[in-house]
């Protein structure tokens, strides 16, 4: 009698779970590479392990029993990285910054290893991706020479710990961790295997150390962290360092943030020297000169910051059969429902007419409180009436006409107060109609 062989252990996705009969390279439900694994392999499971008893030290207690501290910080000397982080960095937390190629991360962390250096911490910078010549001239042209700060070009895991064995550093920074590779691990170096080898070595010599370790991260053409998604699991700290090439201007946001908010923003400007903390942006998002038509400043929120931001439309007459709308900093479905809302409440005719939209320095509102402010440029553009001077807005349009609150009202009020706006616009007025009436862009209706 023919024995029945035992079915093969299914295969299962070590990020979402899903699970195959067969082994396959890609997971069929999120996409991801090299994460499908066999089932027994992954789950850990020992049979017959002999359980142990904590020690008095490690037991479980009643969670009112339980001692509440602060966690230590230290400064990095750069203050609105150090925003963005909760106040500093924790001592033995890893962190991971992640950005577009050429957006300035190795800079921006160069220049924290140089301020943490000349604080007296030393520092041990680990360059994948450079060579330790190319490092030292970008040093020399940022000014972040300093003799505590230590630089190592390597791409191995092993030889890596050394260096941190060798230098004993207070401070540890890996650029960048899709490029560091361990022989314990299969595939080459920024595979998924081998990404989580590497970050879960660094996280551990992080915690038994209490070493901080700051770790540069690729992204993919979709802006997400690349690898696996274990690797923003691991991590204490997950910051995004943001901008376009063609200005200078960065927003480095925290993602994910075990000691501190997630909600705040700092700002910084890319020079000829290198990287420049900019405390109070203000000014970067504002025309010069005398109110033109078309104009309109909206009080916008980045993390924790109200920022004015001029908002300048343009309508013309359309010389084609579909008239065209452009923008560039704001979304344009709804700045299409905007004109909508102006054609239908107010009797703006702007079905036949160019309307282009742009902000000014090069950000992106994608707030609905930027609606009020929007509807103030196109509108002025349209009829040709420049708004009246030091006059900002701010609030959500609803397809029926009316101005609704939006969050931290208060805190854009003072904002717009502190920087000198004689008249705010907002939910007090009841809706747009009565805005441009009050602001003589439009004229009363007659009967």
């Amino acid at each position: 009698m023919a024995v029945k062989k035992p079915a093969p252990a299914p295969f299962r996705c070590t990020e979402c779970g899903w699970t195959t009969a067969k082994w396959v390279g890609r997971c069929g439900e999120c996409q991801q590479w090299g994460t499908v694994v066999e089932a027994a392999a992954q789950t850990g499971v020992l049979r017959g392990f002999v359980p142990v008893a904590p020690s008095d030290e490690r037991a479980a207690r009643p969670i009112t029993h339980v001692t509440t501290t602060d966690a230590p910080r230290w400064a990095t000397g750069v203050a609105e990285f150090d925003r963005v982080l909760g106040g500093g960095v924790v001592p033995g937390a890893t962190v991971l910054l992640s950005g577009e190629p050429g957006v300035g991360k190795s800079t921006l962390l160069l220049e924290v290893a140089s301020r943490s250096a000349h604080d007296g911490r030393r520092v041990l910078y680990v360059s994948a991706e450079e060579s330790m010549a190319q490092v030292r001239l970008r040093a020399e042209r940022t000014g972040a020479l300093h003799d505590e700060l230590y630089l190592a070009s390597e791409t191995d895991l092993a030889t890596l710990v050394g260096h941190v064995d060798q230098v004993q550093p207070g401070l540890l920074i890996v650029d960048s961790v899709q490029t560091v590779s361990s022989s314990s691990s299969e595939g080459l170096a920024g595979h998924p295997s081998q990404v989580r080898e590497v970050a879960a070595t660094l996280v551990r010599i992080a915690k038994e150390r209490g070493l901080s370790v700051l770790m540069v991260g690729h992204v993919t053409k979709d802006g997400q962290v690349a690898g696996p998604r274990l690797l923003e699991h691991l991590v204490d700290v997950v910051c995004h360092f943001e901008g376009d090439r063609h200005t200078a201007l960065r927003f480095v946001r925290a993602l994910k943030n075990r000691f501190g908010p997630t909600d705040e923003v700092g700002c910084f400007e890319m020079t000829g020297d290198g990287i420049v903390e900019v405390p109070d942006p203000s000014g970067l998002f504002l025309g010069s000169g005398e109110p033109v038509s078309g104009t309109c400043v909206a009080v916008a929120l980045e993390g924790r910051r109200a920022l004015p931001v001029e908002i300048q439309a343009l309508v013309v007459p359309s010389a084609t059969p579909n008239p065209r709308r452009i923008v560039n900093g704001v979304e344009s479905s709804r700045v299409a429902m905007i004109l909508a809302v102006l054609e239908r409440r107010a009797g703006l005719r702007l079905s036949e007419r160019d309307v282009y939209v742009s902000t000014v320095g090069g950000v992106k509102l994608s707030e609905p409180a930027a609606d009020l402010a929007i509807a103030l440029a196109v509108a002025s553009a349209s009829t040709d009436r420049p708004l009246p001077p030091k006059v900002a807005a701010f609030g959500e349009l609803s397809l029926t006409g009316e101005i609704r609150p939006v969050a931290q009202g208060a805190q854009r009020r003072a904002e717009a107060t502190r920087l000198g706006y004689a008249e705010l616009l907002d939910s007090a007025i009841l809706d747009v109609t009565s805005a441009l009436l009050r602001l003589r862009v439009i004229a009363p209706r007659v009967g």
